[in-house]
């Protein structure tokens, strides 16, 4: 054995668990508007303590730990700790890339470990309904950020005459729509067309629709419960589905639905998390991330489901093609990516 193999590897299970620790402190962070006050100006921690309302003791460590993280910064010579720009933009902008939402959906998703252990023995699932409030809010708050800088300048009008049908009037699906933030995005982006959100998960399509009402959005975006496979309505010009086809028990059964709701010149716009077809090329922090994810949430859902599938979220392109395939799609082609995502153009 060599020691000094020995040693690395120990280095990085030590970098690791300080990450993992730290992890609730970030959510500490988000949930007190801690990020956000420091953004504001540089402070000691009884400054901060003035400023938050908080317990000086508490915020000492606090700042200490996200200064080691390299999270803040901190000078000596005044004892004080700040933010720059970039770490305010990640940490307490919430249309920024939002990282502590990121944290906080992992930190609920790990809530269910205790069930997740003991499914790896018996192979039943865990649905997402069954988890942790946090994951459902941590997850949507993370990933609009994506939806806001990607969907309507690059995604959209990736997408072959798409993006003309909107401006002009069409209707679209958002399936699997979660909190309702893509179809809000749309609905705003396109003040002419309707856009129509499902989701079995009852709770977050509640929230969707009182979002949808605070934006004055109510006559153009509507909410149903429903599953990717007994959505209502057809003849749509997009049927759109935001990082959800792998999650599914029956992606097949949905992939069939969308085509029977589409209209005969219609779009499937499918995002998915961004994996290639070679298992060694996932071998990354991404593909580390999202494995990770999969494990505790999008594996478990699909094995909750009837239809025999559990894709998991680095399915990679080749699964997906062969399942749209199947389910009698002839078009198939990714339209664009990025360094977190495939999006495939997919039409009758």
């Amino acid at each position: 054995m060599d020691h000094n193999k020995v040693m690395e590897f120990l280095g990085q299970v030590t970098a690791d668990l300080a990450a993992t620790d730290a992890a609730g402190s970030v959510v500490v962070g988000q949930r007190l508007g801690l990020y956000r006050e420091l953004a504001k100006a540089p402070a000691t921690p009884e400054q901060f303590a003035e400023r938050t309302g908080c317990h000086v003791r508490y915020l000492t460590e606090w700042l200490r730990g996200q200064a080691a993280g390299g999270y803040v910064g901190y000078d000596p010579a005044t004892g004080e700790f700040s933010l720059t720009e970039e770490q305010a933009f990640c940490l307490a902008d919430p249309n920024g890339p939002n990282v502590p939402a990121a944290f906080l959906s992992a930190l609920g998703a790990l809530r269910a470990e205790p069930r997740i252990t003991e499914a790896f023995r018996t192979g039943a699932g865990v649905g997402w309904h069954e988890h942790h409030e946090d994951v459902f809010v941590g997850v949507d708050a993370f990933f609009r950020p994506g939806y806001v800088a990607e969907l309507v300048p690059t995604w959209i009008p990736a997408l072959d005459g798409v993006e003309e049908k909107l401006t002009a009037g069409g209707r679209v699906a958002d399936v699997g729509c979660g909190l309702g933030s893509s179809s809000i995005l749309l609905a705003e982006a396109y003040p002419r067309t309707s856009v129509a959100g499902s989701d079995y998960h009852a709770e977050s399509i509640a929230l969707a629709r009182r979002r949808a009402a605070e934006a004055g959005l109510g006559d153009r975006v509507t909410f149903e419960v429903a599953t990717a496979q007994s959505f209502t309505g057809t003849g749509y010009d997009l049927v759109a589905m935001f990082d959800s086809l792998h999650d599914m028990g029956d992606p097949l059964g949905a992939a069939k639905r969308i085509r029977q709701a589409l209209a005969p010149d219609g779009t499937w716009l499918l995002v998915e998390p961004f994996a290639s077809d070679k298992v060694e090329e996932n071998f990354t922090p991404v593909g580390r991330l999202y494995y990770s994810a999969s494990t505790f949430l999008c594996v478990p859902n699909a094995l909750s489901q009837p239809g025999g599938y559990a894709l998991g979220a680095q399915a990679g392109e080749a699964a997906v093609r062969e399942l749209v395939t199947e389910a009698g799609f002839t078009r198939f082609r990714v339209a664009t990516r990025s360094a977190f995502n495939l999006v495939y153009e997919i039409r009758p």
